[in-house]
């Protein structure tokens, strides 16, 4: 054998004697051992097996090391996965939840120390929504192939919602650890939850409706008073009558008036979006009754005959005119015919098959004959005008006796701002209940332009009080303009009022603000009455 040749290494004095290094020979071969040799000492970790190298020997370094203890996978090559005892064992069979984990089907296991990385309480609960960690209830939320099964937790259920709280814990508890929703779609419910354990609020145009309906259902006011705000938000005049139907369906009476509103405001588009004719009866009947619909009568007759028409398709009835008065019930008597004129009355309800013969000839009676016979129909103006009512009373004292030969009472007023002239009260007969034709009218009296006028009639008990008389519609009034209030009346003597003021004001209750009408004569045939004294005491209008 090959020996090296020694090595001389010179020192310092202090330093010991050099010595000889030892022949440079090649180690034995080590026996066979035991036990896989590993990094660190070739130490292996129990229950660990780690990647071997490529070769023929196994091993474990620190850098496979599995805190779960499980079998870290080969790299390619000849190896074998080698227990601490060296033995090479046989790869344990698939489990149960092997299966599944490899199907997709096992829940997620807890996060070890999840909680160290939440600092708040609600952070804490947030991590826990819909979540199996620990877990003690299950929802199955919707219907079919939708349904959903949701992870819950009884005690945050039960702190946020009576209902739930009774469900769990209540005389009647259930025990179920599965609770079927078949009537809740599960976003909403994921919605609701949400809330519960955050106080998030997750609310979409989509969603809405039923996160309010599942809101109600458990009792969580909170988060319907968020849905309605949504609602009020997002109301148009395109989405009000489906809103309105919602609203009246969930007893939310502020969101219903809200709609209304807008209704009101905005009818011609409302009627004319497509969500009109999906409403119930109920609604379209609360909507008729409003004496604030800014759209003239014809208009509202024709979206109506549409609703019908649409509600006959959804009873699977034929489209005829009786089927059509027949889906229309009680709605067809809010139509306010007598405010059309004879022309608009002609051209579509006349024809439309929808009245009977009696009430056509009726109405048309009432548009072409005086004294006007009564109808079956309302015949009270709608005011496309919000706020309150509003009157004034130039008189301060009602005599007896004022007569009428075909002449018209005439007084001119103007006021300190703008308003909405609506109608006149008029004093009644002094020989008891009578009944009186008369054709109102306001002029602008600088160019003697009729800006509204009416011819009706109304009926009085013989009492000296005064009774209303109405514009068709509402008649605006500018302010510092004079302006020509006119009623020519036919009937019996009447009462009338004295000691007239010239300037009248009236101050609203809720705002304050004050409204100044001043009175002065009117030049020409007036019938007698003046500022003193006459007809024409009340005018009533909006601001």
């Amino acid at each position: 054998m090959r020996r090296c040749c020694p090595v001389l290494f010179v020192n310092s004095p202090r330093e010991p004697p050099p010595q000889t290094a030892p022949p440079c020979t090649r180690p034995p071969e080590p026996a066979p051992s035991k036990m896989a040799a590993g990094g660190s000492g070739g130490l292996s970790f129990p229950g660990v097996v780690g990647n071997s190298a490529p070769s023929n020997r196994s091993g474990s370094s620190a850098s496979s090391y599995n805190y779960s203890g499980g079998a870290a996978a080969s790299a390619p090559g000849n190896q074998a996965a080698v227990s601490s005892s060296g033995v090479s064992p046989q790869a344990p069979p698939p489990s149960s939840a092997a299966a599944a984990a490899a199907a997709g089907l096992l829940h997620r296991e807890p996060v070890y120390n999840w909680q160290a990385t939440k600092t708040t309480v609600r952070e804490r609960f947030t991590f826990l929504f819909n979540n199996e960690v620990l877990s003690d209830v299950h929802f199955l939320v919707g219907k079919g192939l939708g349904s959903q099964r949701i992870p819950a937790h009884r005690f945050v259920l039960a702190v946020g919602s009576a209902v739930f709280d009774a469900m769990f814990n209540g005389g009647m508890a259930t025990t179920s650890t599965e609770i079927e929703l078949p009537d809740v779609e599960p976003a909403a419910f994921l919605a609701l939850l949400k809330f519960l354990y955050s106080d998030e609020v997750q609310i979409g145009p989509e969603t809405v409706m039923t996160t309010l309906y599942t809101a109600k259902k458990y009792a969580v006011p909170a988060l319907e008073a968020h849905c309605v705000e949504f609602l009020k938000k997002n109301l148009r005049a395109d989405n009000a009558f489906m809103l309105l139907t919602q609203a009246r369906l969930f007893d939310e009476p502020q969101l219903a008036s809200l709609c209304l509103e807008n209704i009101d405001k905005n009818t011609s588009d409302a009627i004319n979006a497509e969500g009109f004719t999906d409403i119930d009866l109920d609604t379209l009947v609360a909507v008729l009754e409003r004496d604030t619909l800014g759209i003239r009568e014809i208009r509202l007759f024709n979206a109506v005959v549409r609703w019908s028409e649409a509600e006959c398709q959804r009873q699977q009835q034929p489209v005829t005119s009786e089927n059509k008065r027949k889906s229309l019930g009680k709605a067809l008597s809010l139509i306010r015919f007598p405010l059309m004129t004879i022309e608009e009355f002609a051209a579509g309800p006349a024809q439309s098959g929808i009245l009977t013969d009696r009430e056509v000839v009726s109405l048309f009676l009432h548009f072409t004959v005086n004294p006007k016979p009564r109808v079956e129909f309302i015949d009270r103006p709608r005011c496309c005008l919000r706020g309150k009512e509003c009157n004034i009373n130039r008189f301060q004292q009602v005599e007896s006796r004022w007569g009428y030969s075909g002449t018209s009472d005439r007084i001119r007023f103007s006021v300190n701002r703008r308003i909405f002239v609506v109608g006149f009260a008029l004093y009644g007969s002094i020989h008891g209940p009578t009944d009186y034709q008369v054709n109102l009218q306001i002029i602008h009296t600088d160019s003697n332009t009729v800006l509204g006028q009416n011819d009706t009639g109304f009926s009085c008990d013989g009492s000296s009080s005064t009774f209303r008389v109405m514009f068709k519609e509402p008649v605006e009034i500018l302010p510092n303009v004079n302006y020509t209030a006119c009623a020519t009346l036919k009937g019996p003597d009447s009462h009338y009022g004295t000691k007239g003021l010239r300037k009248v004001i009236h101050e609203s209750p809720t705002t304050g603000a004050k409204t100044c009408f001043t009175f002065c004569y009117a030049a020409g045939n007036n019938n007698g009455t003046s500022v003193e004294d006459g007809q024409i005491p009340e005018i009533i209008f909006y601001t």
